[in-house]
């Protein structure tokens, strides 16, 4: 226990000292959150641009509630110029053109952006119908009630804090164990420590003890900044990110010590961790979400362990799952690391040949 705490205490203030190893491991992830938290802290429902040509009597009749929603939907500006109005939606200054032509109601949109086109021709497809209703009199037979699945005080910042966190973990246990083998190796200290009387458990023991505090750390960081600074709220079973995050860290501290197992410097171990790492977080969510990417890029996710991370963190911390959502991928993670560490056993060797 004495070897181990002094190993444990040498490791960390190493860490500590090496102000690169600090700025990577917490200071330029918490710039992605203020980043990502300043843009998204304040955002609202982005509006559908209107530009109403002339007298359009379809808004006029709509009901009390479709007039609300109608607001909500649409910011209207008036002109009397059709050429005008148009040449204002092919410049993307606008998003539709509408006009009556005997008692039609033409939309001349944009298809730049396809989805907000589609929004727009459903939107207004809807308020015509509400008018149509209205004019004839008819009370409509069915009625639409929506309710968010979500929480009213739910912002975005709750969905990009787990996957920032994620990479960040990633990232720090990743290239901690791989400048950390490499660095022991090129001093000869991997082979004093063999000599020492110190057990091979000791002292992988108080490095994984290190990277998971570190990793800790970081999370109280990333949420106690989230919440402060940004208005973050977490769900009931968070604690439950806990051990996630541990198995996590562990998973990629096997993917560092892979990458400083199969070269033979500090810098190409760090680089090779960045080249596994950095792609995996495009591809498994960390900075943005996958819903709109294609089928084949969302099943290769599938295969990284940082998806399984971001998706069993955003479970607990975001959408309101019990505790148990965590041990399907924290079962995938101990597995990933678990084959990771025996593929960088097999290729470890004491010195650099």
């Amino acid at each position: 226990m004495i070897a181990f705490v002094a190993l444990s205490r040498a490791i960390l203030l190493g860490f500590l000292r090496d102000k690169s190893s600090v700025f990577f491991a917490i200071i330029f992830p918490l710039m992605f959150l203020v980043l990502f938290g300043g843009v998204f802290s304040d955002q609202t429902q982005s509006k559908v641009d209107l530009v109403q040509v002339g007298d359009v009597p379809v808004f006029d009749q709509l009901p009390d509630g479709a007039r609300e929603a109608f607001e909500e939907t649409f910011d209207v500006t008036s002109s009397d110029d059709l050429d005008e109005a148009i040449a204002t939606v092919r410049k993307g200054d606008a998003d539709v053109a509408v006009e009556m032509q005997d008692g039609e109601l033409v939309a001349h949109y944009t298809q730049t952006d396809q989805v907000k086109a589609a929004i727009t021709q459903g939107s207004l497809q809807a308020f015509v119908d509400g008018s149509n209703v209205a004019a004839s009199g008819a009370p409509p037979p069915y009625t639409l009630r929506t309710e968010r699945v979500e929480d009213d005080s739910l912002k975005t910042i709750q969905f990009v804090t787990p996957g920032l966190l994620g990479w960040a973990v990633a990232m720090s246990a990743a290239f901690g164990a791989a400048a950390t083998l490499q660095g022991w190796r090129q001093s000869k200290l991997l082979r004093r420590l063999q000599l020492a009387p110190v057990s091979t458990r000791t002292v992988v023991g108080a490095r994984v003890a290190v990277t998971v505090t570190i990793a800790l750390v970081q999370m109280a960081i990333f949420l106690g900044l989230g919440a402060a600074a940004f208005g973050l709220t977490l769900t009931g079973a968070w604690g439950a990110a806990v051990p996630l995050l541990v198995v996590g860290t562990l998973c990629f501290m096997s993917l560092g010590l892979l990458a400083g197992a199969v070269t033979s410097t500090t810098e190409g171990a760090v680089n090779m961790a960045n080249f596994l790492v950095l792609p995996m977080a495009f591809l498994s969510g960390s900075f943005f979400p996958l819903d709109g990417a294609p089928s084949w890029i969302q099943n290769i996710s599938l295969l990284l362990p940082l998806r399984h991370l971001n998706d069993g963190m955003l479970d607990v911390m975001v959408r309101g799952e019990p505790a148990s959502a965590v041990l399907a991928p924290m079962a995938i993670l101990a597995a990933f690391a678990t084959v990771m560490t025996l593929v960088a056993a097999r290729l470890f060797r004491w010195e650099t040949t």
